[in-house]
């Protein structure tokens, strides 16, 4: 959900410009060393010099006190400037006239304990925002950052702490030595609002020390490598474990001497251990000791992994029986999470569940499925069990287990436990070497509605909508899951042939039921169920009617999913059906369309006839990012579609209608994403979108594509200064004609293009609590693959397309509420390709050309 609105006149932008002057001028005017008290001194700089770019970075971080930040905001001016408004007796004060209201209240209220507590909460609340405003200081000052007052000692701790880093990867010798350099720099927008011959502040000489920067000057050093690798494992069977798994290990001969990758390679060894039947292997076990007496920057590794005790060896763990109980209730789960948790930590099984009677009980493969009444099918559970009788314990089978079962969307918890037991079957702690695995999930709920309100603003017209989903779990006893959706609303639309907004009428319904299996003709190996195959039916119509048109969309998909990884999934439509039909249509509107395709080749006039599109399609997409985009990830979806391959088979045939038109085309887009997390909530995010579409035969006599199969570049989550679909198409300039026959650039109509390029450069940060910001530069186009002597330059050309791109740079405001992102853009064009060749650089016109002035989007989540 988002619109495109923009500012009108020129007054406002000029204002705020000359408001943006005088704040600049009055925070120049204002020193930021008159916050500081005698003694102390400012922290304007700190670099670290000597270290390798990928150390560097790590050291940087490890430095205690960093200058306050600049960009892209500055955070110490606006500290300086909540400063000015700041009186910490007057907020003293209000304290102690808060309490004493209070306690005039409280003695009023008597023994009334109603009372007492709603005047104790109001009490605390009222405390707590002016205790706030004492310790950190008024709104603005915390949306700044108070002055770094330089320490020595943390800079001493600092080198201690760079030095321990530097030893732990391998440099045994560096060093690292700290310099600060006190001196006093004049600002220079002060002298130059001054003029350049102003005389020198009086109180130079006192403050000449009052600033200091920092440099760390790293000697690295020649780095000890790993000379011999030797390991002392009295265990046989653990020795001959870890000699199979040694191709995998993170350390090498000849490699740098590194404790990260020392750590990594315990991990690795104590899930290898627990992948082969090690139940109770614990990485306390593992030691590593490194020798470095030998020969000079060399170091001699070896790994120790010691028995349980003295004349003990690490037991090898069978599974006997697994057993799944598909009732269990949330307080049972939770004990037998818990009692697990307590089990791997080493302190035996406290708060172990006790298993309950369940009288209907039956065997699938091996595989006990328990309940009171067996609602969920066990055959198909059985191949979400990756343990089976007989079998070694294997932490890796146990994860994939929970997950399987996660994946269903049938349980709430699901947690897989284990029981040791003696070869009686006796519950056995110390002596045997075989489990029972207990599969202990709680089902969900069965049934889920979901009902958002909101609204758009469009056309100065405020838009409700209503979206009601309801979803049922397991309606057939497969594990099924069937969900219904209803989206009602109405939208505000700018009717030009009345120069009036109007509304449209939405209205979508969805149905779809996702099978937890692959629903073909032949059988599919269990090991496959690793990767969470599902089948989707699903069916949806949109109806939407507006002053010009009434058309509808129907549409029927059978899907197949499939997760490669936690990260990494696939989609294959082997059908796609599609039919469009505008039932009715006025004859103003039935007129634009008929000129924009005669003089000017617009495909616009194929959404609103009679289409069929029969279709496949596939894609492919990698996600290593969450909801709230707060990791270092990698975003990559590659879709391709081919459609109307079937056409000839019916196109003319006798019953046959010719008046619906099907396309045969085939189309491909790639979507990559980069995001690079540079401080805890500081990011820098670029991406890169392409695609292509074309006919591959012609229809009516011309090689076209369905109207919605086309690209379309500008948006809320395109290249945001222009209007959503309006960006295009190449160098081409799209005209209409004035009521006394002069001609104008047509900046409201759509322009659907055959070819897409477009990308994106982000950078985000925080600004208060939850409030975060963003600067960014979007650029791109589209253009058509051949020649249309009715556009001309909107063809793509090797040797022209960069001059092609559009550019757009703006600002943003994101209300980040953890479950809900709300996003304001602000952009405004920088360069527009398809404008006369002397008012191509629309900056220098923003503030002259309504057209030009900046967009603002509003949307739901980040653009990208």
């Amino acid at each position: 959900m988002f619109f495109v609105t923009k500012l009108g006149g020129r007054g406002p932008w000029r204002a705020a410009a000359a408001l943006l002057l005088v704040a600049a001028a009055a925070l120049a005017a204002c020193s930021p060393l008159k916050l500081l008290r005698p003694g102390q001194r400012l922290l304007s700089k700190m670099e670290v010099v000597g270290a390798d770019r990928a150390d560097q970075d790590r050291l940087v971080a490890l430095a205690q006190q960093k200058p306050n930040t600049r960009f892209p905001l500055p955070k110490l001016a606006i500290y300086q400037l909540g400063n000015h408004f700041y009186d910490s007796a007057s907020t003293r004060r209000q304290l102690a006239a808060i309490r004493q209201d209070f306690e005039k209240r409280r003695l009023a209220a008597g023994g009334d304990s109603a009372k007492l507590g709603q005047l104790l909460n109001r009490r605390a609340r009222r405390l707590n925002r002016k205790q706030l405003v004492l310790d950190k200081g008024n709104a603005i000052m915390r949306l700044g950052e108070a002055p770094v007052i330089y320490d020595s000692a943390s800079t001493r701790r600092s080198v201690e702490q760079m030095t321990t880093y530097l030893h732990s990867q391998g440099y045994f010798r560096a060093r690292v030595a700290a310099t600060d350099t006190a001196r006093y720099r004049h600002n220079p927008l002060l002298r130059l609002l001054a003029g350049r011959h102003a005389a020198a502040d009086s109180a130079d000489r006192a403050k000449l020390y009052r600033r200091v920067s920092v440099r760390y000057r790293v000697r690295q050093g020649t780095p000890f490598v790993l000379s011999q690798l030797t390991a002392t494992i009295p265990d046989s069977g653990v020795a001959a474990v870890v000699r199979r798994g040694r191709g995998a290990s993170r350390l090498h001969v000849g490699g740098r001497y590194n404790e990260d990758a020392i750590g990594q390679e315990r991990t690795r060894l104590e899930t290898l251990l627990k992948s082969n039947g090690y139940y109770d292997f614990r990485q306390a076990y593992i030691t590593l000791e490194a020798d470095t007496s030998y020969q000079a920057f060399t170091v001699r590794l070896r790994t120790n992994i010691a028995n349980p005790g003295p004349g003990l060896g690490h037991r090898v763990y069978t599974l006997r029986q697994v057993t799944v109980i598909t009732d269990a209730g949330v307080g049972r789960a939770l004990r037998a999470a818990a009692a697990d948790t307590l089990r791997r930590a080493g302190t035996g099984l406290l708060g172990r569940p006790r298993r309950g009677p369940r009288p209907d009980t039956t065997v699938v493969d091996s595989v006990h499925f328990a309940a009171f009444r067996q609602r969920f099918s066990p055959r198909l559970l059985a191949g979400k069990v990756a343990v089976r009788p007989g079998q070694l314990y294997s932490l890796p089978r146990t994860q994939l287990t929970q997950r399987q079962f996660a994946n269903l969307d049938m349980f709430r918890f699901n947690p897989v436990t284990y029981r040791t037991v003696d070869a009686d079957g006796v519950p056995d702690s110390t002596a045997t070497g075989l489990l029972d695995a207990v599969v202990t999930a709680t089902p969900a709920p069965k049934f889920q509605e979901t009902t958002e309100f909101g609204g758009t603003y469009v056309a100065n017209l405020v838009g409700p909508f209503v979206n009601v989903r309801f979803k049922t779990r397991n309606p057939f006893g497969g594990a099924e899951v069937l969900e219904l959706g209803v989206r009602v609303g109405f939208e505000g639309q700018f009717n030009r042939a009345t120069a009036q907004s109007e509304y449209t009428t939405l209205f979508g319904a969805t149905a779809a039921l996702v099978l937890p299996q692959f629903l073909v003709p032949f059988r599919i190996g269990r090991d496959f169920s690793r990767y969470s195959p599902r089948t989707r039916f699903s069916l949806s119509d949109t109806y939407v009617s507006r002053p010009e048109y009434t058309r509808t969309n129907v549409e029927l998909t059978y899907d197949y999913i499939w997760q490669r990884s936690a990260f990494h999934q696939f989609v294959i439509s082997p059908v796609v059906q599609n039919v469009v039909n505008t039932t009715a249509i006025s004859g103003d509107f039935q007129y634009r369309l008929d000129s924009l395709r005669r003089f000017y080749g617009s495909p616009l006039y194929q959404s609103f006839r009679r289409i069929y599109e029969p279709s496949m399609a596939a894609s492919s997409l990698y996600n290593s990012n969450d909801f709230n985009e707060t990791r270092d990830a990698r975003y990559f979806r590659l879709f391709v579609e081919v459609g109307g391959l079937t056409r000839e088979l019916y196109r003319h045939a006798a019953w046959y209608d010719t008046a619906v038109a099907v396309y045969n085309f085939a189309k491909i887009t790639a979507d990559y994403r980069r995001y690079h997390k540079l401080s805890p909530n500081t990011f820098l995010v670029y991406r890169f979108n392409g695609g292509v579409v074309h006919a591959l035969t012609p229809t009516d006599g011309r090689y076209t594509v369905a109207y919605d199969k086309y690209l379309f570049a500008g948006g809320s989550n395109s290249v945001r200064a222009w209007k959503p679909r309006r960006l295009g198409i190449g160098g081409f300039s799209p005209t209409i004609t004035n009521a006394d026959g002069t001609l104008r650039r047509d900046y409201n109509s759509e322009q659907p293009g055959e070819l897409l390029l477009e990308g994106s450069v982000e950078y985000r940060f925080p600004v208060y609590s939850f409030v975060k910001g963003a600067v960014f530069t979007d650029y791109g186009n589209t253009w058509t693959i051949t020649a249309d002597p009715q556009r001309p330059g909107a063809q793509f050309k090797p040797g022209t397309f960069l001059q092609q791109f559009a550019v757009g740079s703006g600002v943003g405001v994101r209300l980040d509420f953890t479950f809900l992102i709300l996003r304001l853009d602000v952009a405004a064009k920088v360069y527009d390709p398809s404008a006369p060749a002397d008012a191509r650089w629309a900056i220098k016109r923003f503030y002259k050309d309504t057209e030009h002035e900046p967009a603002f989007n509003l949307g739901i989540g980040y653009p990208f």
